[in-house]
């Protein structure tokens, strides 16, 4: 019964996970004072007969408000994506609600700060996508019944604020939360053999990659380049604008370049490196990474988190330099087909992936952080690369072209194959730490709301306190 119980206990994150694009794309939300006093569902005769409710507030928590339209819009939203809404009661839904607010409230009295360029950022984003899925930045703004792009930008920033408030916050309560291996036994042995759960197929792939050589020459056009850049903006020019207009880096240039870090953050070391050097106001010379050259520029420093802005561009790849990329990395498939090198050996002496080449090429699922990967969970990309290959055969040289434009040939190959299987202990322990560590966080969350719906104000209006909620809302 112990993983039913975990079953039961992660509804509502299954809930979350089902809304989440709609909560990513679609303000479910609205971040507004409390407004005492305000009868929630005032029924009004309309001239069919029938009753129209008209919206009001049917939750404060803390400083925030749910309106009963908020609830609607989910619906509707989740609907209209494809989902099924038959399993999710109104009751679900404002729970839910009431748990994001709760969350926004308490990130606000525990000092967490989100700033405004990390709100500009999230809207370029979510905007940028909205606007290629409608055609129209204007469709948005229509269907969002707002008059202008301004008035649609003000009310999102809102929006995205409180979702990012309610983000932190979560991060928050489970960051610290850890599993020893003796509970992640103890978890297993509790669970029945007839209730254990069961992995789909999975494989272990390895790599091997050759990178283009770039010329002295070209590097030297963009240290250059750089340089030039950073000397306007030491003599006035906006970093913010040039970022906007020259930086390579899709993931900061529509933000102007703009990132929050602090030592612990996953970039590069050569990244981190020169950012903390550097102080307040202090813009960097050109510098290498694998993703290019970069200058930083720092905007504040607080404490032991950085805010910075920087510019990435990087050099040309010339024809020249991928045909001689791909002569060799032929030649290294030549010698592993004739038995002169494993694939392994290969990718340790060969291979230009600092990631991969210590590990004989094996890849690391980002997901899971182990070798395996699930065919059915498997990037896209990769699934198409590898599966057609029959027992270790290896692939002809692909051109790869990663997300920042870099490109690269590459060999890849299958080092083993795991057919569907039931839970076993030692050949999966990392997902069973997985659902041991996860269940552990949602006792630490439930521990949480325990504490803070006591200590908040809260009060639910109407037929809604009717509702039997998976937390105490009603404090009865």
């Amino acid at each position: 019964m112990l993983l039913k119980k975990l079953q039961l206990k992660t509804i509502d994150y299954k809930f979350a996970l089902t809304i989440c694009f709609f909560l990513f794309f679609t303000p479910l939300i609205s971040a507004q004072e409390i407004i005492p006093d305000v009868v929630a569902q005032k029924p009004v005769e309309v001239p069919s007969g029938g009753k129209l409710k008209i919206d009001g507030i049917i939750a404060t928590v803390g400083d925030y408000i749910v309106l009963d339209s908020d609830i609607d819009k989910g619906f509707l939203e989740i609907t209209a994506q494809g989902g099924s809404v038959k399993d999710i009661t109104r009751c679900q839904m404002l729970g839910k609600l009431l748990e994001d607010k709760l969350y926004a409230h308490q990130a606000i009295q525990d000092s967490i700060i989100v700033s405004d360029a990390e709100v500009r950022g999230m809207m370029e984003d979510r905007l940028n996508y909205m606007t290629q899925q409608v055609g129209d930045i204007n469709k948005v703004v229509e269907y969002y019944k707002k008059s202008s792009v301004e008035e649609f930008k003000t009310y999102f920033a809102d929006i995205l604020k409180e979702q990012k408030l309610a983000s932190e916050m979560r991060d928050k309560i489970v960051k610290d939360v850890e599993i020893t291996p003796e509970e992640v036994r103890n978890f297993f042995k509790k669970i029945p053999k007839d209730e254990l759960p069961t992995f789909g197929a999975e494989m272990e792939v390895a790599q091997i990659v050759v990178e283009p050589k770039i010329s002295k020459e070209d590097k030297q056009k963009v240290i250059d380049r750089l340089n030039a850049i950073r000397q306007d903006v030491l003599e006035g020019s906006s970093f913010a604008t040039k970022a906007v207009l020259y930086s390579q880096d899709p993931g900061s240039a529509p933000n102007g370049g703009y990132y929050k870090m602090t030592r612990k953050t996953p970039f590069v070391k050569e990244f981190k490196d020169v950012a903390f050097s550097l102080q307040a106001g202090e813009i960097s010379q050109p510098f290498e990474t694998t993703f290019g050259y970069h200058i930083i520029m720092v905007e504040k420093i607080k404490g032991q988190e950085v805010e910075l802005r920087h510019i990435l561009i990087a050099p040309t790849v010339s024809e020249a330099a991928l045909k001689e990329a791909k002569e060799r990395i032929t030649n290294i498939r030549n010698k592993i087909i004739n038995k002169e090198l494993t694939f392994a050996d290969a990718a340790r002496t060969e291979s230009d992936e600092k990631e991969t080449r210590a590990n004989g090429g094996t890849l690391v699922n980002p997901t899971t952080q182990d070798t395996r990967f699930e065919l059915t969970k498997m990037d896209p990309t990769l699934y198409s690369q590898v599966s057609n290959l029959k027992g270790d055969e290896i692939s002809q040289p692909l051109l790869n072209t990663d997300d920042k434009g870099k490109k690269t040939y590459k060999l890849i190959t299958v080092t083993n194959r795991i057919e569907d299987h039931t839970a076993d202990y030692a050949k999966d322990y990392t997902k069973i730490k997985e659902l041991a560590l996860k269940e552990k966080q949602i006792n630490a969350i439930a521990k949480w709301f325990d504490a803070k719906i006591k200590d908040t104000y809260i009060k639910i209006i109407g037929e809604y306190k009717d509702c039997s909620f998976a937390n105490n809302w009603l404090k009865k």
